[in-house]
């Protein structure tokens, strides 16, 4: 193992995290909250009623659940479970419960169903190319609102519910590393909210009190912003989308037919992320497998038509489940079916690839991906990544991998094609830039694609943990630990270089304080939380 130093609590959580998808974290924050929210209403704090908060959960729970599943078979698609269930779980929050002391509410309760119904119904019917373009929750609760039988009052956003709803927002955007955008959402529509109601004359606690635990601010950003398939691709058009929808959000209009809200906010951000983006889920045939070294694999594709992407960016593929395999092997690893890999391959090479470690024990997602025989396809829903080369082929660049972080790297030591946001122009040899490589792992055998980055004209530098010499084109690193004074023995220029970390997020958050220590001023990571 690779020698590091490492904050505990950090190192516990991503730990802990790591366990999960972002799917089943989200659906099981949103799970506790609504189990805290019926606990609320025995407690008196929330007055909804109990029998009427449980029908109003099993309502929106069972209507997405059955139409998802409905609309799956009618269009011979896999149903999504897990997305079902966390929108079912959003409506739960976005709609009063019905009050059934008051007779049977036929319109609101109706205005509900039609939500649940319409969401699971976006997914397939307001998609491009497979991937839905709305968020399937705020869709759902709009298209309903334009009927008049029932409007979304986002009742999660009351002050009972903010003690829960706080921590369970800031685990969902460190799980999926959008603090940083969910901030400027935050400061943007809270400055503008409350503006307007210091303009009323509150003073500046009661109106931060008041935005934060009476208007969906919280809920929104944790929950439905930041969801990744509706979001662009690149860090910067993600911050630019923030601050758009914080000024939809926050200013209010009306246009007649349609006023301001939080859901309105939200479509016409999607709108912009999709015009952004990676524009439709893209299909994908396998070809085949290579082992590169006895704990990594890579698996190559090839796509039904050419997909975007900038060296360094990454692809979330859609694995087929085995259950009958799950069962052989004990359960599956609870992590849901989709996965995010970094590309290995140059952008507009024909096949698409893929390095994955394969070392036991193997978890469901790459029992999938081993047991896929050629010809199986699957489909590659989102590209995005910020982890990605400086503009300037000039600017030199200090490249840090530890284990399976150097699959990042291969698709930029193989140069990109003219055009490609962020990357080198097309025809420029890897060697024109200056670049050095420093390889973390446990020993020879473990030094993935060494053929690759002889070839890639770096200058590469190897540190194996069980002090072996590394191929004679590496230069030997030692076995030390790598620290501050190590780098910058290793690299003394390392303060005239971008520096890019790679690994897993204890190694990344050992290694990046590391290049900090030894004097470099901008470094870029990218975690692997294992699947």
């Amino acid at each position: 193992m690779t020698a590091i130093t490492t904050t505990p609590i950090g190192s516990r959580l991503d730990t802990a995290l790591g366990r999960l998808t972002m799917y089943r974290l989200v659906l099981w924050v949103l799970a506790v909250l609504a189990g805290y929210s019926l606990l609320l209403n025995v407690l008196g704090w929330l007055t909804f009623g109990l029998p009427e908060m449980l029908a109003h959960l099993v309502l929106c729970l069972g209507l997405t659940y059955a139409s998802s599943q409905g609309l799956a078979a009618l269009f011979h698609v896999r149903p999504h479970t897990e997305s079902s269930l966390i929108t079912g779980l959003l409506l739960y929050f976005l709609f009063w419960p019905s009050q059934l002391t008051q007779g049977l509410q036929v319109a609101e309760i109706g205005g509900v169903a039609l939500a649940c119904v319409l969401a699971s119904a976006s997914k397939y019917a307001l998609a491009w190319r497979g991937r839905h373009i709305f968020n399937p929750a705020a869709a759902g609760a709009f298209l309903a609102g334009l009927t008049g039988l029932n409007i979304a009052t986002w009742w999660a956003a009351t002050p009972s519910m903010l003690l829960l709803v706080l921590p369970g927002v800031l685990l969902v955007l460190y799980r999926t590393r959008k603090v940083i955008m969910a901030a400027v959402f935050t400061v943007v529509a809270v400055s503008i909210v409350a503006a307007d109601l210091l303009r009323a004359g509150l003073d500046l606690p009661e109106a931060l009190w008041q935005t934060f635990a009476q208007r969906p601010v919280l809920f929104f950003v944790g929950f439905m912003l930041t969801e990744p398939l509706t979001l662009p691709p690149r860090r910067w058009q993600q911050l630019a989308l923030a601050a758009v929808v914080g000024v939809l959000f926050a200013v209010p209009y009306n246009l007649g037919f349609v006023a301001n809200s939080p859901e309105l906010a939200l479509l016409v951000g999607n709108v912009l992320a999709f015009a952004a983006g990676q524009r439709g889920a893209v299909r994908l045939r396998f070809e085949g497998s290579r082992v590169l070294t006895p704990t990594t694999t890579e698996f190559s594709f090839r796509p039904e038509r050419q997909v975007r992407f900038t060296p360094g960016q990454s692809l979330e593929l859609h694995l087929p489940p085995d259950k009958a395999r799950d069962r052989r092997a004990g359960k599956g690893d609870g992590k849901g079916i989709r996965r995010v890999f970094s590309l290995t391959s140059a952008p507009g090479a024909p096949l698409l690839t893929i390095g994955v470690g394969t070392a036991e024990p193997v978890s469901s997602a790459k029992r999938s991906l081993l047991a896929l025989a050629p010809g199986d396809s699957l489909t590659a829903t989102t590209v995005g990544g910020d982890f990605v080369l400086p503009r300037d082929p000039a600017a030199p660049v200090l490249l840090i991998a530890a284990g399976i972080g150097i699959t990042p790297y291969m698709a930029q030591l193989a140069g990109a094609p003219a055009g490609a946001s962020g990357a080198t122009p097309a025809g420029t040899p890897t060697t024109d830039r200056d670049t050095v490589l420093l390889y973390l792992a446990k020993n020879p055998e473990e030094l993935a694609y060494a053929e690759e980055l002889q070839r890639c004209g770096a200058r590469v530098l190897a540190r194996l943990a069980d002090g072996s010499a590394p191929p004679a084109f590496m230069h030997n690193a030692g076995a030390r630990r790598i620290d501050a004074a190590a780098l910058q023995e290793l690299v003394p220029d390392i303060g005239g270089r971008e520096v890019f970390v790679s690994g897993s997020p204890a190694s990344v958050r050992s290694l990046r304080a590391a290049a900090r220590g030894a004097g470099a001023r901008r470094v870029h990571v990218d975690s692997f939380t294992g699947y």
